[in-house]
This record gives C-alpha cells, sequence and structure tokens, in this order.
C-alpha cells in the first residue's frame, strides 16, 4: 500500500512538472554565499580598498531587485553573505574555504584576496566543483595548469600581460636602466621573473633585483641603493601596505628616478589623496581602466563613488564588479544553482558588462581595458602602446612634490 502511495505522489509531482528534488529546491528561500577574505592581518587594507567594496555592492545590488533569478524555483532569490577572516594567512584560508563548502554547504562562492591565497584556494573548489572567480589576484602559475582546474576562472590581468606592456612603455620613453624590489609571496616572485627576461629583451639594464618580506614597511636601504645607482627607472612589484611607505621614503632621501612604477599601490584614489595629485605626478601603475574605457566604467566610477564616497581604484575594481555581472547573467541563464551546469555556460558565453565584452577563453578573461595606468594631473591614465592608450606617458616624472604638513592647530 505504502509503495502505491509514493508511486502516486510521483506520478502526481511529475504530472504537475515537477520532480522531487525540484519541489523540495522550490523550499529555498536565500542563495548562501561563502566569502573567506582577510578581513584583518597584513592583506585587510588591500581587501578593503580593492574587491571588498565591488563585492558587497554587487550583493546589495542584486538583493534589491530581490535576488538572482532562478528558473528552476520559479522566481528570485536573496543572496545571503557568511565572511570569515583568514586573517591574511593561507592555511586559516583553506581550512575556512573547505569549511564553507563541506560543512556550511554554501551554494556559490566569492574569492579569497592576494595571488598566492587564489592559487591555493582555486585546486579546492575544483575538488568540490565549486565555481571560482578568481578575481582579485592572478597568478602565472595557474594558467600553467588551469586546464586541469574546470570550475576556476581567471579574471584579472597577469604579469605576462602587464610586464610585457610595461617594458613596451619604458622602451618608448627611452628608460635604459631599472632598479626592481619584490615581495617575497606569488606575486612578486612571478611579476619578477617575468620582468628578468622582458627588460632584458628590450635593452633595459636590470641594475639589482631586490626581495623583501611581505610585512617591511622601511624601504629607505633599498631607495638608496637605488638613488646611488642612478637608475632611470624603479619598479616596485608590492601590495598597497609595501606601496605607500615606499613613495614616502623615496621622497624623503630623494629618489625621484624619471619613471616610477609600482604594481598594486598607486591605482588607488587614496594613494594620490595621500601624497596629493602635484605630489605623485607621473606615477606609473598596474592596471589599468579608465573611467575613458567604456561607457559603462563611467556609470560604475560614478555608482561606486555614491555609494562608498570614494573612488574606485583604477586597477581590479571594473574587472571585478563586470565578473560578477558577468556571473550573475550565467547563473540565470543556466536557472539553476547547479556549479556544473553554470560551469558550463560560464565557459561559452559572453555577456555585455560595465567592461564591455566579457567572456572567457580557456577559463582566462582576456579582454583587458588597459595594462599599465599613471597619474596625470590628477587622473589614472592608460599609457599602454597602441590603441588602449587614454594619454600619452609622462617622461621623465616630474620631481616630487611631499605633502605640506599638516596645519598647526
Amino acid at each position: 500500500m505504502k509503495n502505491k502511495v509514493l508511486i502516486g505522489l510521483i506520478v502526481f509531482a511529475v504530472a504537475v512538472g515537477f520532480s522531487v528534488d525540484a519541489a523540495s529546491a522550490a523550499a529555498k528561500d536565500k542563495i548562501r554565499v561563502g566569502w573567506v577574505t582577510s578581513l584583518s592581518g597584513v592583506n585587510a587594507p588591500g581587501v578593503m580598498v580593492t574587491s571588498g567594496n565591488v563585492y558587497k555592492m554587487w550583493v546589495e545590488e542584486v538583493n534589491a531587485k530581490g535576488g538572482l533569478y532562478i528558473k528552476e524555483y520559479g522566481k528570485r532569490v536573496p543572496l545571503d553573505v557568511t565572511m570569515y577572516d583568514d586573517k591574511s594567512d593561507i592555511g586559516t584560508m583553506t581550512k575556512l574555504l573547505e569549511k564553507t563548502i563541506v560543512e556550511d554547504k554554501v551554494d556559490l562562492i566569492f574569492c579569497p584576496w592576494d595571488t598566492a591565497f587564489i592559487f591555493a584556494a582555486a585546486p579546492i573548489a575544483n575538488k568540490y566543483k565549486m565555481v571560482l572567480l578568481g578575481g582579485s589576484g592572478g597568478a602565472l602559475k595557474l594558467k600553467g595548469i588551469i586546464s586541469q582546474l574546470p570550475y576556476f576562472f581567471q579574471v584579472l590581468n597577469f604579469s605576462d600581460h602587464q610586464i610585457p606592456a610595461l617594458g613596451d612603455v619604458l622602451a618608448e620613453v627611452g628608460v635604459k636602466s631599472v632598479y626592481i624590489a619584490y615581495i617575497q609571496d606569488l606575486h612578486g616572485l612571478e611579476y619578477n621573473e617575468v620582468a628578468q627576461k622582458e627588460f632584458k629583451q628590450k635593452n633595459i639594464n636590470i641594475v639589482a633585483a631586490k626581495s623583501f618580506p611581505l610585512d617591511m614597511q622601511d624601504f629607505t636601504p633599498l631607495l638608496k641603493e637605488a638613488k646611488a645607482a642612478n637608475v632611470d627607472a624603479f619598479a616596485g612589484f608590492l601590495y598597497p601596505q609595501n606601496a605607500f611607505p615606499a613613495t614616502g621614503q623615496a621622497m624623503e632621501v630623494g629618489f625621484s628616478p624619471k619613471a616610477f612604477y609600482m604594481t598594486v599601490g598607486p591605482c588607488l584614489s587614496g594613494y594620490r589623496d595621500a601624497f596629493t595629485a602635484k605630489g605623485i605626478d607621473g606615477v606609473m601603475g598596474a592596471g589599468a581602466w579608465s573611467v575613458k574605457s567604456s561607457p559603462g566604467a563611467r556609470e560604475f566610477f560614478d555608482t561606486y563613488v555614491k555609494r562608498w564616497g570614494i573612488e574606485p581604484e583604477g586597477w581590479g575594481t571594473l574587472f571585478y564588479y563586470s565578473s560578477l555581472q558577468f556571473f550573475q547573467q550565467a547563473i540565470e541563464e543556466a536557472g539553476t544553482l547547479d556549479q556544473t551546469k553554470i560551469r558550463d555556460v560560464m565557459a561559452t558565453k559572453t555577456y555585455q558588462t560595465a567592461l564591455g565584452p566579457f567572456s572567457f577563453t580557456k577559463n582566462i578573461f582576456l579582454n583587458h581595458p588597459g595594462e599599465v595606468g599613471q597619474w596625470q594631473n590628477g587622473v589614472w591614465e592608460i599609457i599602454d602602446v597602441g590603441k588602449k592608450r587614454t594619454a600619452k606617458p609622462m617622461y621623465p616624472k616630474p620631481p616630487w612634490q611631499p605633502p605640506p604638513p599638516p596645519a598647526k592647530k
């Protein structure tokens, strides 16, 4: 008798267009999102001024519309984000990421911050068949194994995109010598590795390439050494927590080369504001996008400023936001939270975003608006050689103009 009742229920479910699983899934009233990132420790300032606000803004925008439309449920479902602090420790991040997937059983995951952290997170996401948008970081080593990680999608530009472009710019303006300082993690190691090859190919003499620890704050000895070498250019492959003291100390020791470049730091409007537009005129940095990159870029810029009261940084924010717009459209086209179905849509589709057309080629996003940025009269410009350029390079960089001391009370 019980079997007949069960069979009858299944037949009824099929007749009205539901499966037993779908009926259960329709009861979902929220989409659980797991986000493991650095809320404390050395990486926390970087999270705050790069991807952090973008992810929060996107969640707010989606939920303001009632959530993501999931065809399988026949309704919009709001996002419910659970954040964990990895304390800027890779081991902690990997443990917490597994916890969100295995114990919390989240429906979606957001990306951690830092190149090395993403390199560690990608295999975990792939192990559990969870889509991971590799937003805030880009490891060249991931490119070599990305074919083995079908659930990982690289968003940000890599060292092998940016450093060749930087080499082209430096060669164009006539740089003959450079001093390199790089951080002792995957970001710094990879950028230095590519620079060693690219700069030499462009006949730019690398006078020295010195590494330093992640938490280093005193760059005076390195900067004095670079000054004594009388190099044309300085290239620092580092993070915001290093870029700010390095700039201030370069001003203090009077090291003002013709070209001054750092990866993560100059792209921040807070960097410009800390040293004043005049003070850092001509500083170059990794990136890059400009409000001139696309109509959507201008709209994103204005929306971000209205929401947070500060300008978005000029490297990754437009990438992160556009990748989330892409993610949303892929999920809604898949019509389900099934990760494999979402992954398959992401691997083949192109969607319009704030950045413009967004798609992945073998799981790597390639439509970068620019690679090298430069502050010119308070505006972040793209100075890549070629059609993406929004302004010619300013060279030589004007001498440092240290910000005035605070007014006495």
